[in-house]
């Protein structure tokens, strides 16, 4: 049992005598007692039920080791690696009748009788039993995982380097946390044991299916004395985030795969008619029978996205689309078809709008596959770090840029990088009525002080539009040569990376002077810059993992290449061809979602407040994400994301929040049939496990070695009968 290999009867005929074959049959028995005291997977229950332990004899194991713990570059040597040739019914034979493996496949079998046992409760509540019925097929024709081939094995965790991180304080990199609390006093989270049992509830509350806790703090908002600055639209979080799990809406079916997706959505999904009412004629979304339909358009685009976005490009060439600008921000984004049509132009936006009025438009997004969060310009600073995006896009996004010294324009000059553009498609740019005549000399007044310049402005005939782009200095003599200071410049302990609840200033950090200082260069063109160490990290600073920051960088790189392709890919039984919405909660570098960029999918990388503050790398390689607290709920929808990747994520979250309210939080933002995936210490992923079960999830691989552990999990239509009621959350 060396390096982590698993050693296997033969199961060839033999010749032996009846007592030799007592004998050894004996010691057959002593080997496998001593194998399962000593190698347990997580999690594991003697008094599981039987749909649990009918699949274990089903488990594939191969003496191949995985390199999902592992930071070399090769597995093993070559004469110590062994094929994993032999017949399924073979292997699957020696795993039952010789050792109790340490990867388990709980997949089809446990997922049927799971589903049946779901229905019959679930027929209890008229509720839920509508949704279960029109899913029927959908369980029955549940898909096998594609690891009924080979589950892969894993070497020690100890050889895993790079899950090593360095201290903190150490390295390069300060937190998000460390950074907002310079710049405000910070809420402290309480401090909640965990708890052993899980009777979950379905949450009541006034906005049901769709519910956002922290948008949907109703007692909250009862409180807010005035709605001038769209307070009302920001985040309000409860004390304490809900346990309670949220119903899915009646009728509900699996999303459509993209790329259709992209032009047609279930109505059932997201059964909200007020934006296809509003604004189909200028084709944002039309209703066609079960079906919502995007053919395209926007407000300043009604012909069509791809036409729009080729006319900025031909109107201003050095924009390059998927070359020089990668990584762009959509501002007031409606159902974010501009984002959308991006992704044939190797462009990928993030998209915003607030949870108003125009209801549903960040979910009708997210049901599409494409990138959206729910967010708000108003008192406080948004959730990225300055000097990160390539373009800057608002296209009748009615914020007004002018009033309160330019305060909103100047938090998208804190996010553009020097020499970014940033295209205003609006009604003043070719309408001369006096209103917006009056906001035109105001917005030209603010952006000449601000010494953007006035590139182009150009007109869409077809569309019947204008739009004036703008272009950000890449040095100070501008700022220097200001006959008046407004808008002023920001002190110099004013730290721009500085986000967490820090309230908007009306002022400008100065532009980067220093070549080794983040800011001072374009990046890379894409996808060059994928694959490279920001030239800004030092080889005299610490990264993450205690190596030389560019050493780093591409040591986890090459850890998560491996990991994709090698165990990913092709062991946990996942049809990446239904995934295309893609979180990973606590990222690094990026590496996982590099790893994934040759195929249909999209990730948001999540870099927690306690984490290394690595999100300016990850938008420096072309690639986007935001800072959150998982104390608290994600400002996304219900039934966001296909693929949640939980590295090392729960382990340290538990020591600060109630886990119970972490999970829900999971369940509450993963589709149905939706995956996690969780690497972490053994005692976590026990506890994952354990909550995944009571949730009625389905257990498709979990195994531990040396202290880490990997578990892979899938979420079922399952809803509990009983309710738990949110006073703060009923209108």
């Amino acid at each position: 049992m060396a390096q982590g290999k698993y050693s296997r009867v033969d199961g060839k005929k033999s010749s032996c005598s009846t007592a030799t074959i007592v004998v050894v049959f004996g010691v057959c028995l002593i080997g496998v007692w001593m194998f399962m005291s000593t190698s347990v997977a997580p999690g594991q229950n003697q008094d599981l039920p039987a749909q649990h332990s009918k699949t274990e004899s089903k488990v594939k194991v191969s003496t191949n080791p995985s390199p999902l713990f592992e930071d070399n570059s090769g597995d093993l040597p070559e004469d110590e690696k062994t094929s994993n040739e032999e017949e399924p019914s073979k292997i699957e034979a020696e795993n039952t009748n010789d050792e109790e493996p340490t990867s388990r496949n709980t997949g089809d079998d446990s997922s049927s009788s799971q589903s049946d046992k779901s229905k019959s409760e679930d027929d209890l509540n008229s509720d839920t039993n509508e949704t279960l019925k029109s899913n029927s097929e959908v369980d029955k024709q549940e898909k096998k995982p594609e690891n009924d081939k080979k589950t892969e094995s894993f070497p020690a965790a100890d050889q895993s380097e790079i899950l090593n991180e360095s201290r903190t304080e150490n390295g390069a990199f300060s937190t998000q946390a460390a950074e907002s609390a310079s710049e405000k006093e910070s809420r402290q989270p309480d401090v909640l044991k965990n708890e052993d049992g899980y009777e979950w509830k379905t949450c009541n509350v006034t906005t049901g299916p769709d519910f956002i806790p922290c948008l949907d703090n109703i007692g909250a908002l009862r409180k807010i004395r005035t709605t001038l600055h769209y307070e009302h639209r920001e985040r309000h979080c409860p004390v304490e985030s809900p346990t309670c799990l949220v119903p899915l809406p009646q009728g509900y079916k699996t999303p459509i795969k993209w790329p259709r997706s992209r032009d047609q959505i279930w109505y059932n999904n997201v059964p909200r008619t007020k934006l296809a009412e509003v604004k189909g004629h200028q084709n944002w979304v039309k209703v066609t029978g079960e079906y919502l339909s995007f053919p395209g358009g926007g407000t300043q685009f009604k012909n069509g996205a791809l036409h729009y976005i080729d006319h900025i490009r031909k109107s201003l060439p050095d924009i390059k689309w998927g070359k020089r600008t990668r990584v762009i921000l959509d501002v007031g984004c409606g159902v974010a078809s501009f984002g959308g049509y991006l992704f044939e132009r190797d462009v990928i936006t993030m998209s915003f709008a607030p949870k108003d009025e125009h209801e549903a438009q960040v979910q009708f997004a997210l049901e599409r596959g494409i990138p959206a969060i729910s967010a708000v310009m108003g008192t406080q600073r948004l959730p990225f770090p300055s000097k990160i995006f390539d373009a800057i896009h608002c296209a009748r996004c009615r914020v007004p840029w002018h009033i309160e010294g330019g305060k909103l324009l100047l938090e998208l000059n804190r996010l553009l990088r020097p020499g970014g553009y940033f295209i205003w498609s609006a009604t003043p740019v070719y309408q001369n009525n006096t209103e917006d005549s009056e906001i035109w000399k105001a917005m030209s007044k603010l952006t000449k002080a601000m010494c953007w310049e006035l590139v182009v402005i150009y007109s869409d005939k077809l569309n019947q539009v204008g739009a004036a782009i703008y272009k950000k200095p890449t040095s100070n003599e501008c700022y220097d040569n200001r006959q008046q200071n407004d808008p002023p410049i920001c002190e110099t302990n004013d730290d721009p990376d500085a986000i967490w609840n820090v309230e908007l200033e009306a002022c400008m950090h100065k532009a980067p002077v220093d070549e080794s200082i983040r800011g001072t260069k374009w990046p890379k063109t894409w996808p060059q810059r994928l694959e490279s160490p920001p030239y800004w990290l030092k080889a005299t600073e610490s990264g993450v993992y205690g190596k030389p920051a560019p050493e780093d960088f591409t040591a986890d790189y090459e850890h998560w290449k491996r990991v994709v392709s090698k165990s990913y890919l092709n062991g946990l039984g996942i049809d990446w061809s239904s995934i295309r919405n893609i979180m990973d909660m606590r990222s690094i570098y990026g590496g996982f979602a590099a790893a994934l960029k040759d195929l249909n999918v999209w990730v948001m990388n999540v870099v927690p407040l306690d984490s290394p503050d690595t999100l300016p790398i990850i938008y420096e390689r072309g690639l986007f994400g935001i800072y959150h607290n998982w104390c608290e709920s994600f400002s996304t929808y219900p039934r966001s994301y296909d693929l949640l990747h939980a590295d090392h994520l729960f382990s340290d979250l538990k020591k600060r929040c109630k886990l119970a309210s972490v999970i829900a939080e999971v369940d509450r933002i993963l589709r149905p049939e939706g995956k996690l995936i969780v690497r972490d210490n053994v005692e976590t992923i026990a506890e994952v496990e354990n909550m995944a079960k009571s949730l009625h999830w389905n257990v498709r691989l979990s195994y531990n070695k040396d202290n880490e552990g990997l578990l892979c999990v899938e979420k079922t239509l399952w809803r509990p009968i009983e309710v738990e009621t949110l006073a703060y959350a009923i209108q």
